[in-house]
């Protein structure tokens, strides 16, 4: 089952963001606290989304199993917002039972039901399974690209001129 996250869901979401960082090997970078992902998802004016892939657990009770959390974009080409998936995350036992592809169709879904002209994402270069993963779905690696950040310090000197 997919479905948009609660305020019950944070604790769940925060623990398979450190799953998840853990994955890239940089749980060290984490520093989103529960109250942080709460007012990002659910405070006044919300601008991160999130979507849960679940399923049923031996007691009949709805366990998330993976996560997709997005938020909009805008592209002056085409004129149109975007979603840019930030954060895509099944766990590592549930993976293969089509979890992943359905938290993308969701969020596809939504772009086609919404007008959106694009839905994009980033990937670790070493990251082979989700990058073979992506591919089969159609997706398209733009070579021409790359992502520059600045954070800290640097962030902090620019925003100073």
């Amino acid at each position: 089952m997919i479905r948009p996250a609660t305020p019950d869901d944070v604790p769940a979401i925060i623990g398979m963001i450190r799953d998840l960082a853990e994955y890239e090997k940089s749980l060290d970078k984490v520093q989103t606290t529960p109250d942080d992902l709460h007012e990002a998802l659910f405070g006044d004016s919300p601008a991160v989304f999130c979507h849960l892939a679940t399923e049923r657990d031996e007691r009949g009770e709805e366990k998330p199993v993976g996560f997709a959390i997005w938020f909009l974009t805008y592209s002056t080409w085409v004129g149109k917002h975007g979603i840019h998936l930030e954060d895509l995350f099944v766990h590592p036992d549930r993976r293969g039972g089509g979890h992943g592809k359905r938290l993308l169709a969701e969020l596809a879904r939504i772009c086609v039901e919404r007008g959106y002209g694009r839905l994009e994402w980033a990937v670790l270069d070493w990251n082979t399974p989700s990058i073979e993963f992506y591919r089969s779905l159609g997706a398209a690696h733009l070579d021409e690209w790359h992502t520059y950040r600045l954070a800290g310090p640097a962030l902090e000197k620019l925003a100073a001129r």
